[in-house]
Order: C-alpha cells, then structure tokens, then sequence
C-alpha cells in the first residue's frame, strides 16, 4: 500500500464523536496490518475500528451479512437476487420490488477485492480509497460546503432500502462522487444497531479527499450569515444585492 501522503490534520478541527476512517480495498494481503478477529456486517466494521483505534483487514470469511456481493468476494444466490429476502423480512411487499434494486446496487467485478483494510485516522499510515466520516448535520454542511466551494458540484445522495454497504463503500470509489446518507435509514445498519439514528455518514473517494482538504483550510467554516441572526442576515443580503444592483448599472 502506498504510504500515507496526504496531510489529513484539518480534520481534527472538527472533534467529531468517532474518528474519521480511511478504507483500502486490496487484491493481495496487506503488509503491517493484521486481520480482524471475528465476523462481521461490512457496514459494522466501520463502527469496530471506530471503537478498537487499531487497524486491521477483513475478507469474505470474516464478513457475515452481504456486504461480501457489493464487494465482489462473493455471488448473491438466486433467491436473493430473486428478491425473496427481502419480501420474506417484510421489507418489501413482493420480490419483485426487492429484485428490482439489482439493476442499481453497485458492485465490484468478481475476485478484484479480497482484503478490505481499515484504520481510524490517528492510526492511519496508508492513503485510504475513500475516507469515511461520521458528523452531525453542521459538520456534515462544512464537509459538503468545502467539496463544492471550488468545484460548484452538487451534493449528492444515493442509496437503497437495502445493501446500503454498497453505497458506503463501492459507489464512491467507483463513481469517483462523494456520497452521504443519514444513519437510521439503512435496514441491516437499523436491524444490526451499528450506528445511532440521525448522523451523516459521508464516504469520500481518493480523488476528491486533496479537494476538500485544501478547501476546509481555506474556506471559511462558519459564515457570517449563520451567526448573526435572521434579521441580520436578510440586512446584509439585502445590502449585497443593492451593491451589486448599483455596480451593475454604474457606467
């Protein structure tokens, strides 16, 4: 793994409640890191590293939900591409309303993942793939503020009822989009109680982690217009617009 480059500190600024996490999805069995010692949802290792501060792997052995299909490690059976899970948990009123959510969930191609690595930021030495944050709905804005501050790119979310591993994990980095959703709305993450009901998860692929580093160091992560009341916001939104309303007229 290529070692930890990228000054990542300014996300210490934040104190968010768990650590950030950095992900590496590997072919070959990464060197200094161990494996984890038990079985686990996908989705739940994020919260297990949270807790353990330690960095570790896991493989299709160690995963025990189906995060090992989005990952690639494994063909879902029939039935459950079928949709029959999904309608046999109540989840869905028929299966073919779970099948339906195949042609959508994103996967990695079959044996390219075999070890998924995993480190909490003050642990981290490898540049991660996608970089997970856990936030409250304001450090989540200043997050998503900072991707579109110089790039003007919308704020995105996508996900489905189900698997939504797959939308943690793969579809960033494959999409190369910074993805987020709300904890609480995922089923296996509510049935399996990893994370309590109301945070924003945001996973944030490689290529977009440099953008954001760069932008939260140099934007401004309260604005003006947040702190000082609605009456004065609208004072001093208004007396943008005159100016640039003059200026524009002004020969």
């Amino acid at each position: 793994m290529r070692p930890l480059q990228t000054d990542l500190s300014i996300f210490e600024k934040f104190k968010f409640e768990k650590p950030p996490v950095g992900v590496k999805f590997l072919y070959f069995k990464p060197e200094r890191i161990g494996p984890i010692d038990k079985k686990l949802p996908a989705c739940e290792m994020i919260k297990e590293v949270q807790q353990r501060g330690t960095p570790f792997y896991f493989t299709k052995e160690n995963e025990d939900c189906f995060g090992k299909v989005p990952l690639g490690m494994e063909e879902i059976p029939s039935w459950g591409e079928g949709g029959e899970l999904g309608a046999e948990l109540e989840i869905y009123q028929e299966p073919r309303a779970n099948s339906r959510i195949y042609q959508y969930i994103p996967k990695f191609p079959k044996g390219t993942v075999n070890y998924v690595a995993l480190s909490s930021l003050d642990k981290l030495t490898f540049e991660p793939d996608l970089l997970i944050l856990m936030t409250t709905p304001s450090q989540a804005e200043i997050v998503l503020r900072a991707m579109s501050y110089s790039t003007g790119q919308i704020w995105e979310s996508k996900k489905t009822s189900v698997l939504g591993c797959a939308w943690l994990y793969v579809y960033p980095y494959q999409s190369g989009k910074v993805n987020y959703t709300v904890t609480g709305m995922s089923f296996g993450m509510k049935a399996h109680e990893v994370f309590p009901a109301g945070w924003i998860l945001i996973s944030i692929p490689w290529d977009w982690i440099p953008v954001i580093t760069q932008n939260l160091k140099e934007m401004k992560w309260v604005l003006p217009s947040y702190t000082d009341g609605r009456e004065k916001y609208i004072k001093r939104r208004d007396n943008c617009i005159a100016k640039l309303t003059q200026k524009s007229v002004s020969p």
